[in-house]
């Protein structure tokens, strides 16, 4: 996340330009996760007609899902799925279609798909799905004409079928199916898991209707659609049944969830049914869009212990003209207000937040006051995103525009004060006991510090959302601080990792476990096991 753009796009066209791969993309061998289990469609030597599949899954958690889904039907209909895009019958590259770094990143790794079918020696198709597909599926099959077929977001019940038509055929006339994607919420049951088994995400609705002028969202994803609590709970179960103790609720945004059915916000409600499913331990609360936090959907964070003291609640920006600019529905002093009570009522919270920079008409004193907002206000987490300008959106149409090197200096003078601030509340945080929760076992990691190489299993406190946030590494008891002198650019309370720590048995992926953390690496934490995981409060450190 929070990858700056590196080309801007000035017309489709140019951002489509063909650009041969530097390297061997990585989902070429193995696509995410790393070490999928097949379990639909296992892959055996008597299949060798079966058509096999491979997908790639680009973009945020929500897109993630749809590709759990995709691969769940695609297994049940008898396709082979595999992990080897070069074996592969079709390769399913499910785009990302929100901002020009993620455009740029799906043309390219559609191309990439090309060139492995264009050098196959066996018939292979490859196939586009996703937010890029939704929006620009015409202009895709003009512009990239290797493509065998684009299938939109409210058509992946009738992939499968698509993808057995797509052989055989003589005429080359690419499959485009598209439609409008405000199609009803269905449970999203049967998904091939392609996070760890403790974690998986739960999208709880889909679409938006806010009026952010920057965002190309309700036109790619349609308008908010809520699934109902009894589904979401099914989904739970599944999850659970599945290896999953952490859920992370998503959406394009969480707290309007309910108020599509009848007119009520209802996320506390469905927090309080989905801390009651047998085996959830942890809930975490992703994409609160906080002019529809309520005091009642605070009150059930602070009180449920399986809803983490974590909040992902993207503010965009502070400046009141900004703010009505970008047509968001809640200004600086109720913002500022929201926040503390916040502070006020969740023990230990720990926020999240993003930011846009080079908003047109962002001078320097708009840009200004939200600096100090950040200074100030000290948020545990934040990521920046560069103004990314989004045909058919109403502020692609602003005046005002802000250059390019401007806003890179911007984005880069907001994210060196986040490091201080981050670096100082990981000192904060040496001695803390906290629950964690293994993400993946001890293998050897290599120092972003500069210094020797480290043994330690990836883990995650209350405070460490999967994939977006720094991890907490666990070392073996006795992993003191090395006697050699740290770098002299090392903050002050970071540890340089002892060079010969005793290594008694890792703890492996989904255990949980009492870790005290002793300090830092960069933006990740050191700490070691004191426990067996058990915990006063799951989601705040003692």
């Amino acid at each position: 996340m929070n990858r700056p753009s590196k080309t801007p796009m000035t017309s489709r066209k140019t951002n489509w330009t063909r650009k041969p791969p530097t390297k061997p993309p990585s989902w070429m061998t193995i696509s995410k996760p790393t070490e999928p289990a097949l379990n639909a469609g296992e892959e055996t030597d008597d299949l060798e007609n079966e058509i096999r599949v491979n997908l790639v899954s680009l973009g945020c958690p929500k897109n993630l899902v749809d590709s759990e889904m995709i691969l769940g039907k695609l297994g049940q209909e008898g396709f082979v799925l595999t992990p080897d895009a070069v074996e592969a019958d079709v390769i399913v590259v499910n785009t990302c279609g929100f901002v020009e770094s993620a455009k740029e990143e799906s043309v390219n790794t559609i191309l990439e798909a090309c060139e492995l079918k264009q050098e196959s020696e066996t018939e292979k198709k490859v196939v586009v799905t996703g937010c890029l597909g939704q929006r620009y599926g015409k202009e895709l099959s003009v512009e990239i004409p290797e493509l065998d077929a684009i299938v939109g977001l409210g058509e992946y019940d009738s992939l499968g079928t698509a993808l057995k038509g797509l052989f055989g055929k003589t005429d080359g006339e690419l499959h485009l199916q598209v439609s409008d994607p405000d199609k009803a919420c269905n449970a999203e049951v049967g998904r091939f898991r392609l996070t760890p088994a403790h974690y998986g995400y739960l999208r709880i609705s889909e679409g938006c209707d806010n009026p952010c002028t920057f965002c190309s969202i309700p036109a790619i994803r349609g308008r908010f659609r809520s699934k109902s609590i009894e589904m979401l709970e099914a989904e739970a179960r599944e999850l659970v049944a599945s290896g999953a103790s952490e859920l992370v609720l998503i959406s394009q945004d969480t707290t309007s969830y309910g108020v599509d059915i009848d007119g009520r916000f209802q996320l506390a409600e469905l927090l309080r049914r989905l801390a009651a499913v047998d085996g959830v331990e942890w809930i975490r609360l992703l994409y609160a869009y906080p002019a529809y936090l309520t005091d009642e959907m605070i009150g059930a964070i602070a009180e449920l212990p399986e809803v983490l003291n974590y909040i992902d609640i993207p503010l965009q920006h502070i400046s009141d003209n900004m703010l009505r600019h970008m047509g968001r529905r809640m200004m600086e002093t109720k913002t500022r207000d929201l926040l503390d009570r916040m502070r006020d009522r969740i023990p230990a919270l720990m926020l999240r937040t993003t930011f846009i920079v080079g908003f047109p008409g962002e001078d320097d004193r708009e840009f200004g006051i939200l600096r100090d907002f950040i200074r100030d206000f000290e948020f545990e987490r934040m990521g920046v995103f560069p103004y990314s300008k989004e045909e058919g959106t109403p502020s692609a149409e602003f005046e005002g525009a802000i250059p390019q090197e401007v806003i890179d200096a911007r984005l880069e003078e907001l994210m060196l004060l986040q490091q201080e601030i981050a670096f100082r509340h990981n000192r904060e945080r040496v001695g803390e006991l906290t629950e964690a929760i293994v993400d993946s076992p001890e293998e050897e990691h290599d120092d972003p510090s500069g210094g020797a190489p480290f043994k330690a299993a990836i883990s995650r406190s209350y405070g460490e959302s999967p994939e977006i946030d720094p991890v907490v590494f666990i070392v073996p008891p006795g992993g003191e601080p090395c006697d050699e002198k740290s770098p002299a650019a090392m903050p002050e309370g970071v540890l340089e990792l002892s060079c010969e720590a005793p290594t008694p048995a890792s703890p492996l992926a989904g255990e949980r476990r009492t870790v005290e953390i002793i300090g830092s690496r960069g933006y990740d934490l050191i700490a070691t096991i004191v426990g067996s995981g058990d915990h006063e409060r799951k989601n705040a450190g003692g």
